[in-house]
């Protein structure tokens, strides 16, 4: 399986996202776009929002994954079972990237580790076999799965057009009307107007919102970074009315001589949990779960790419995750 960097390409994201760093301050559109909640997964969703408001979604690959030159090393069960275990005092929904290459093991160990919720992300929505793997694990664990993430970042690297997405999600849709469906893009994304088709046919709105890739960034606060997210999704609501649940957010610890810390990503999430306080329509994932150090070479020795996660890639807990209060026990 071909993977690009769970990021993205970074340069071509600063460029088009800085050109929107204001516009996201400007005011709502006036007309909100009309909510229609398909009856058939009304249930997913009803878990979807439950688990947002009262619960912590984590973005989440395996620690033991490794994609070098398109080459995938698949993580066992063992590693999956002992990374769950691990994110499981301080996290309860899981949103994964793929649905083959070691991830057929996560369902059936999340519901062994008491998680209440999962997003299953398919990484290729074209592939059939991902896409059957996905939706036989939703069969199988009706309970737990409440939706699929139809890719990440197609429409960002042109990989596919926004007809070409909506038309995907009613496909599936049609096989598994019980499931909530969505797609993962940057938020600038979803701002086209060509964006309206698709977000018509997505049961809740997956984003990606980086403040450490805008032009500003490098000057701010952590406050004035939560508050970025915050006017994302403000202008997102504009435009979808149904759930936002931002997909990824969150700061590297590494490299410092970039300005990155374990201390500043504590401060980022500890502003953002204030100025973000999550409910059943509009919450934040961390990002994300363990350092990746092997996507260092996989993005263009771009050093900060391995350094996103909450524990290293030893499972060892940073700063900021011990200081998240534990969830209730299940």
């Amino acid at each position: 399986m071909s993977r690009r960097p769970r990021g993205g390409m970074r340069v071509w994201r600063l460029a088009a996202a800085c050109a929107l760093c204001v516009a996201v301050l400007r005011p709502a559109a006036a007309a909100l776009p009309q909510c229609a909640v398909r009856a058939s997964a009304a249930a997913a969703l009803a878990r979807l929002r439950e688990t947002m408001a009262t619960g912590r979604f984590v973005a989440y690959e395996p620690s033991a994954m490794r994609v070098v030159n398109g080459a995938v090393t698949a993580p066992d069960a063992a590693s999956i079972d002992a990374d769950l275990a691990v994110l499981r005092p301080h996290f309860d929904g899981l949103i994964t990237y793929g649905a083959r290459h070691g991830a057929e093991a996560i369902p059936a160990l999340a519901l062994a580790h008491h998680y209440r919720a999962l997003i299953i992300g398919v990484w290729d929505p074209t592939d059939q076999v991902e896409v059957e793997a996905a939706l036989a694990a939703a069969r199988q664990y009706p309970r737990l799965v409440v939706g699929l993430s139809l890719g990440n970042e197609l429409l960002f690297f042109r990989t596919r057009s926004y007809a070409e997405m909506a038309g995907l999600i009613r496909s599936i849709r049609a096989r598994a009307p019980q499931l909530a469906l969505s797609t993962t893009e940057p938020f600038h994304m979803y701002y086209e107007p060509q964006a309206a088709g698709l977000l018509s046919q997505m049961d809740f709105l997956l984003a990606n919102v980086h403040p450490v890739y805008q032009s500003w960034f490098g000057t701010a606060t952590a406050p004035q970074a939560a508050d970025f997210v915050v006017n994302v999704v403000a202008e997102l609501g504009a435009r979808y009315c149904g759930p936002i649940l931002v997909k990824e957010t969150g700061e590297p610890t590494a490299p410092a001589g970039q300005g990155y810390s374990s201390q500043r990503q504590g401060a980022y999430y500890e502003a953002l949990q204030r100025a973000f306080p999550p409910n059943g329509m509009r919450a934040f994932a961390y990002f994300s779960a363990f350092d990746a150090p092997w996507r260092i070479g996989d993005s263009g020795n771009r050093e900060s790419e391995g350094y996103w996660g909450l524990y290293d890639d030893q499972r060892r807990p940073k700063p900021w995750v011990t200081r998240l209060p534990v969830l209730p026990a299940p």
